[in-house]
């Protein structure tokens, strides 16, 4: 795996102050994407121990609130295992600290609802295990709106995952509610 940045104090992406993975690759290339050089699976550097350690480093601070994964897109089927392997050892060292991720996919299609979809793999149950906050849908030019909070257009939804999972259906974070019409 491939990644692009780390952003080390990103209060745009997540709620509070967050340490930002932004990994590389992605097929889905949304019209008016704002990172587009991401969708190349081999922009910017190798994904390494160094670089987990820098995200632990800098997520090791009272004023982080957690970690946000984007990109390109993080549930390619090339990124999850990296991905996984980084979140089992986030949730050890930090377990009250939050994890967001941001797919151009649905919430369904991850879970394989949506029967066959290319990016459900092996580890993509667990990946989405340790997620507390999921950002699906891909970004839709013409729904563009500036009034959401942490996405961009009005077909992404943000998903409380511990909720969904204990109420077994999606349920929505409570934060949109301080969305604006503009």
């Amino acid at each position: 795996m491939h990644y692009g940045s780390i952003k080390k104090c990103d209060i745009a992406n997540g709620e509070g102050i967050r340490v930002s993975l932004f990994v590389s690759g992605c097929r889905n290339r949304c019209k008016g994407c704002f990172q587009p050089e991401t969708w190349d699976f081999t922009y910017g550097k190798l994904f390494d121990n160094t670089a987990a350690e820098e995200i632990f480093s800098a997520v090791d601070n009272p004023s982080v609130r957690g970690l946000t994964i984007l990109g390109g897109e993080p549930m390619e089927p090339e990124n999850q295992r990296e991905l996984l392997l980084l979140l089992r050892e986030f949730k050890v060292r930090f377990p009250e600290k939050t994890v967001w991720l941001y797919t151009g996919n649905l919430y369904e299609e991850q879970i394989g609802e949506i029967a066959g979809h290319r990016t459900h793999t092996e580890h993509t149950a667990e990946l989405l295990s340790l997620v507390d906050v999921l950002v699906d849908g891909a970004y839709v030019e013409e729904e563009k709106s500036l009034g959401l909070r942490f996405r961009g257009s009005k077909n992404q939804r943000i998903i409380d995952m511990n909720l969904t999972r204990h109420h077994k259906k999606v349920m929505i974070w409570e934060g949109c509610k301080l969305d604006r019409s503009f």
